[in-house]
């Protein structure tokens, strides 16, 4: 079952894997149901948002009942394909880079990097939290066929990094540099930038009352 099967919004598609996580912590804590408020107030996304979000998959939940957390969890498992781990390389081992070896991902979902690319010879050939770290010129020997990428180099590095990616089949790429890649209409790039995202809170926090949002 997958998202484009549903030809749901990206909106609702990019809130699905929020609603994963509390869902996992809520079976962790043996909670069996759960009402659209309980996840309102859990996610911060209002109960209207998560019954429309809800609605695209058919009847999820009962009235006056609320969410079997169970099938809850076990429906957005398959439709976030969570049953299968997706392997992912890094490019870029610097501060930023570090910390998502470190971090990784298995703790919270079945997203793992598992190769990390750099140019510095000191790191070449060493490991960060487990994740063996090879020299950048070897990237289309070692990418074995990983489709998935994050980006954290120099901004001036991107497009021909970009595009040796591409050239060996990655489809998505996690991009943390300043830099606006271009890519093929079939591969997905998510623009991460650090200082837009904090000037984009501190202008809020100046100009906006703080209240739930919704967004569609």
């Amino acid at each position: 079952m997958s998202l484009e099967q549903h030809k749901i919004p990206q909106a609702t598609a990019k809130r699905l894997p929020l609603y994963y996580r509390f869902l996992n912590n809520l079976q962790m804590q043996g909670k069996t149901r759960v009402s659209s408020k309980e996840l309102s107030d859990a996610v911060k996304v209002d109960s209207a948002t998560i019954r429309r979000d809800f609605s695209y998959f058919g009847a999820l939940g009962k009235k006056g009942y609320g969410y079997n957390v169970e099938y809850l969890l076990g429906f957005f498992r398959k439709t976030l394909d969570q049953d299968e781990v997706t392997e992912v390389a890094l490019i870029g081992v610097g501060n930023l880079g570090t910390a998502f070896l470190n971090y990784n991902f298995m703790k919270n979902n079945n997203t793992q990097i598992v190769r990390a690319f750099d140019a510095d010879p000191n790191k070449v050939g060493g490991e960060v939290g487990g994740v063996p770290i090879y020299h950048i010129d070897d990237l289309e020997e070692k990418l074995n066929g990983i489709k998935v990428a994050i980006l954290t180099i120099p901004a001036l590095e991107a497009d021909r990094v970009t595009e040796r990616l591409i050239g060996e089949g990655i489809k998505g790429i996690l991009n943390f540099t300043p830099a606006r890649i271009t890519v093929p209409d079939d591969v997905r790039v998510h623009h991460i930038d650090l200082a837009i995202e904090l000037q984009s809170l501190v202008y809020f926090l100046k100009h906006y009352p703080l209240e739930l949002e919704q967004t569609d």
